[in-house]
């Protein structure tokens, strides 16, 4: 507060653009600043349910709640995106079309496997700690990946996975109540995963996993990031699903070395693929099938759709329930994975 030296008093033209700085100042804190607060429960019992994850899947951005399963979380820069809410020993939850100042109430489900197939932990005989050796090796291939990445990628709590399969059928299913915590030395990041669901037949060489991820950038990795992390980001960005949605929201497929073709070879537009309903998000039209190259690298990406549209933004996120992916993207798995904030820089190739 500013005073008049002589006189004591206020210095009334002086507080008068005071007072203006500080409405401007709420003005803009209202306008970019929104905030949703809410309550976790536990769906079985209304429980509230402490230090659960509050985030935006495959960013930064995150919180927890507090003892009494409360949350607020600013959601200006993420609005588009469901609020996903992950907790130990539950299954996560989406919330779509957040509204600020509204107060959500979100349950969990919890985790119940059914435990009559025969379950590998880390405990049990020799035969059994040979077969749990063996689907920790399957589950690293499908779900870190195969990729030079992969090779530098860790999961610090890989006990915590435990396995089934059917006595009928040779269907590896994992899971873990406690989220996987991977540290990918390649490309500089943690993350904490929420595994959903994973499932992988070796007969047909099928996999499916399904979950969220949050990251984490330690304090030291980004004060001293090296050239090493920055080029080996935009090496798994360049050619990745990330980009390609990217490119295709900017309509530049072209320029940046794409080529779509539908399954009788001929070559698609962005007019061909894209459906605009808003500013804020656009839609890939059902083509049946698509081929995409990237600068003319072989093995191309197949894509089926098993929707009428997927839903993708200017970020680079899109609706993966509506796609089957087999190829080259197919390949790029967690370790190969970038945070949504990835900024790539074009003038720096």
């Amino acid at each position: 507060m500013w005073l008049n030296p002589v006189s004591g008093n206020f210095n009334l033209p002086v507080m008068r653009k005071i007072t203006l700085a500080l409405v401007l100042i709420n003005f803009c804190t209202i306008t970019y600043s929104q905030i949703i607060k809410g309550t976790i429960q536990d769906l079985s019992t209304n429980n509230p349910i402490n230090f659960a994850a509050i985030y935006f899947n495959g960013t930064f951005v995150g919180t927890h709640s507090d003892q009494n399963g409360n949350f607020e979380i600013d959601i200006s820069k993420n609005k588009s995106m469901p609020l996903i809410i992950s907790a130990l020993g539950y299954y996560s939850n989406a919330v779509p079309d957040l509204s600020s100042g509204k107060y959500y109430r979100i349950y969990l489900k919890p985790k119940i496997f059914e435990l009559n197939d025969v379950v590998i932990s880390t405990k049990g005989n020799a035969k059994i700690r040979r077969e749990r050796k063996a689907n920790i090796k399957i589950f690293r291939e499908v779900f870190i990946g195969k990729t030079s990445n992969a090779q530098k990628c860790e999961i610090i709590n890989e006990n915590d996975l435990m396995f089934k399969y059917s006595s009928f059928g040779d269907t590896i299913t994992a899971f873990s109540l406690k989220p996987l915590l991977i540290e990918n030395k390649a490309l500089g990041y943690k993350i904490s995963y929420y595994l959903d669901m994973f499932e992988y037949s070796a007969q047909t060489d099928y996999f499916y996993f399904y979950g969220n991820i949050m990251f984490l950038e330690d304090s030291i990795t980004r004060e001293k990031r090296t050239q090493r992390f920055e080029g080996r980001r935009e090496i798994a960005f360049l050619g990745s699903r990330m980009h390609f949605f990217r490119t295709l929201w900017e309509n530049d497929l072209d320029l940046s070395g794409y080529s779509v073709l539908d399954n009788k070879k001929n070559k698609l537009c962005y007019d061909d693929l894209v459906i605009q309903t808003d500013s804020l998000s656009k839609y890939l039209k059902n083509k049946g099938s698509l081929e995409i190259s990237y600068s003319k690298k072989i093995p191309v990406t197949h894509i089926i759709f098993t929707q009428d549209s997927v839903y993708f933004n200017k970020n680079g996120i899109f609706d993966g329930i509506g796609l089957r992916w087999d190829g080259e993207m197919a390949n790029q798995r967690i370790a190969d994975q970038l945070p949504y904030e990835y900024s790539f820089k074009k003038n720096n190739r």
